[in-house]
């Protein structure tokens, strides 16, 4: 028979006990919940109409912010892809008929779009081109839209499309328009935006009001809005990063010489 050491056999008598606390521990973190809110900036725990609140006051206090997606509107489809900030916008606008680019630097507004862009608008406004003006684009048909090709058109602002084209780069306008939820609001599931995690809120017990996702990460801003009834989704993104607006020089200015088409779907 061997005989042990006191030493040894404290040794064999803890390895067990060690053992035991071991396993109590793994199991008990098994069977914890993890907390969804852990490393987030606590928005969650927050009811929906005070997400709501914080993800509009923090978008009311943005210099700046992206916005690209769809539109669906009695007026047509847009898909956007606009850079906004209080004192102008750049970007892109697509209809289903036609492609162009605006620029916007306080109340100067230009339009800028391909051949195909003016060819289209003359043909549907049945024009013959500029009325011949002084730096203007005169002519008609295939010589106008040539010359009108990859410019900057600055739009007149009683023009009656100056409101319209003005529209899609107003940031506090769009914002408005866009991050309005109706119906009772509820608090839907955590998701991802970006790579950024966030809390959805909703219009109505389905969504039908508008689904708004909200950042759990830093500020809460608003990163994408599914508007109802499947009138298109944008997402939100750049929020306060300045970018810069500078007119296009004279070289790639060209007058219309008339009333610009308005634009429709």
């Amino acid at each position: 028979m061997t005989v042990l050491s006191p030493a040894s056999r404290a040794r064999r008598a803890a390895l067990p006990v060690a053992l035991c606390v071991g396993l109590t521990v793994v199991l008990t973190a098994c069977g914890e919940e993890p907390d969804p809110d852990a490393g987030t900036n606590g928005l969650g725990k927050l009811s929906a109409a005070q997400i709501e609140s914080k993800a509009r006051s923090a978008a009311d206090g943005a210099k700046a912010v992206r916005l690209a997606g769809t539109l669906v509107s009695k007026g047509g489809t847009y898909k956007l892809n606009m850079r906004l900030k209080q004192t102008g916008a750049t970007g892109s606008v697509v209809t289903k008929t036609s492609t162009f680019e605006l620029l916007r630097i306080g109340d100067a507004l230009y339009l800028k779009a391909d051949a195909a862009f003016w060819t289209h608008a003359e043909s549907a406004s049945g024009g013959d081109g500029g009325d011949g003006g002084d730096g203007g684009a005169s002519g008609s048909g295939t010589g106008v839209a040539d010359k009108l090709d990859d410019k900057y058109v600055k739009v007149p602002q009683d023009d009656p499309s100056y409101k319209q084209l003005r529209g899609f780069t107003e940031m506090n306008v769009l914002l408005d328009g866009l991050l309005e939820l109706y119906g009772e609001l509820g608090k839907g599931d955590r998701d991802k935006v970006g790579g950024i995690r966030t809390i959805k809120v909703a219009g109505g017990p389905r969504g039908e009001g508008g689904t708004l996702d909200v950042s759990l990460e830093g500020t809460p801003y608003p990163l994408q809005f599914a508007r109802g009834g499947g009138a298109g989704v944008v997402v939100l993104s750049d929020w306060n990063k300045d970018f810069p607006l500078t007119p296009p020089s004279k070289d790639d200015t060209v007058d219309y010489g008339r009333q610009l088409p308005r634009t429709s779907d």
